[in-house]
């Protein structure tokens, strides 16, 4: 039975998102969740579950899904090494097809069928798909003083937004594999976090969100604990120069500035595994996870309430 106390817990909830549903109707956020979430129906529907909550609201979604976690242990099975470089997979030719199984079919279909039990209208596409990502493979390059050949990886060449703007336009969701193709329709394999960040560039995207197995950036890898809620650019370079971002935060990292510098004025990184992330960090004032930014001068008036905000000018010294 509702109780008083918890009718007015919803009505303060649903007065409290009001300013950002008028904020955030019909602008475009892209979602990037790596392949953890998805490991299971349970967590994959209750992240897909908020991803139908804001597209209902009226937010234009875009989400962007990784796979790395089942390509290994895909890999694994069919006796493929998998071999990793500063978080960033090395893709030879049985890698290459483990990927396409995974990314493209394993994965994206589960993604879209927990989407069809939920009634949101989600559709299944790839880098591939209507020349949505161009690629060129990867040359080799030196890393940490080796010669590294990454394989069948591509870097994007361009993207074609207006792929996703009809899709977007006729009411549907894109759940978008990373998987992409150069000229010659050789398949390429390109890190999620990339695509994630590019379209959200050429979207004009209000938000880019990066949904991790992590509590979001932190200060040591080992401690939980040690959660960055706030941050910007030069705050992101101390980390990477102290040491404290490894492995698959490396290029989360990069996109994340990438993205930034491009025009993305919020980058948010949540965990999957807090209840509600996605719609905690959206429609709250002090969010759960990390909120990257790149100037505190850009700060809307509307952001003036949030805790998280002014504790971070206060932080920089900044003002809005």
């Amino acid at each position: 039975m509702t109780t008083e106390h918890d009718r007015g817990i919803t009505i303060t909830a649903i007065r409290s998102a009001v300013p950002y549903l008028r904020l955030y109707q019909g602008r475009t956020f892209v979602i990037k969740a790596g392949g953890d979430v998805f490991q299971s129906r349970e967590t994959t529907r209750a992240l897909m579950e908020q991803v139908g909550v804001l597209h209902q609201l009226g937010i234009r979604i875009i989400l962007v899904h990784g796979g790395g976690g089942q390509a290994t242990d895909l890999a694994g099975r069919l006796g493929v090494e998998s071999r990793f470089v500063e978080g960033r997979r090395v893709t030879d030719r049985e890698m290459r097809e483990v990927a396409t199984m995974t990314l493209n079919g394993s994965v994206n279909t589960a993604i879209v069928a927990v989407c069809r039990e939920l009634e949101v209208p989600a559709l299944g596409i790839s880098g591939v798909d209507a020349g949505l990502v161009r690629a060129r493979r990867r040359p080799p390059r030196l890393v940490a003083g080796e010669d590294v050949d990454y394989g069948y990886v591509g870097d994007i060449v361009s993207v074609e937004t207006g792929v996703l703007e009809r899709i977007l336009s006729d009411g549907f969701v894109p759940i978008v594999s990373p998987l992409s193709a150069d000229d010659s329709g050789e398949v390429l394999n390109i890190n999620a976090d990339v695509i994630a960040a590019r379209l959200a560039k050429e979207l004009k995207a209000e938000k880019l969100v990066v949904v991790t197995s992590a509590p979001g950036i932190l200060e040591r890898s080992d401690d939980p604990q040690s959660l960055v809620s706030y941050t910007d650019v030069k705050g992101l370079n101390d980390l990477q120069e102290k040491g404290a971002l490894e492995g698959g935060m490396i290029p989360k990292v990069t996109a994340i500035k990438d993205a930034l510098y491009g025009g993305v004025t919020r980058v948010h990184v949540i965990s999957w595994k807090v209840r509600d992330a996605l719609l905690l960090e959206v429609f709250t004032n002090d969010g759960c996870g990390t909120l990257v930014v790149l100037d505190t001068k850009e700060l809307r008036p509307e952001e003036a309430n949030s805790s998280r905000i002014e504790r971070l000018m206060n932080d920089v010294g900044g003002d809005a």
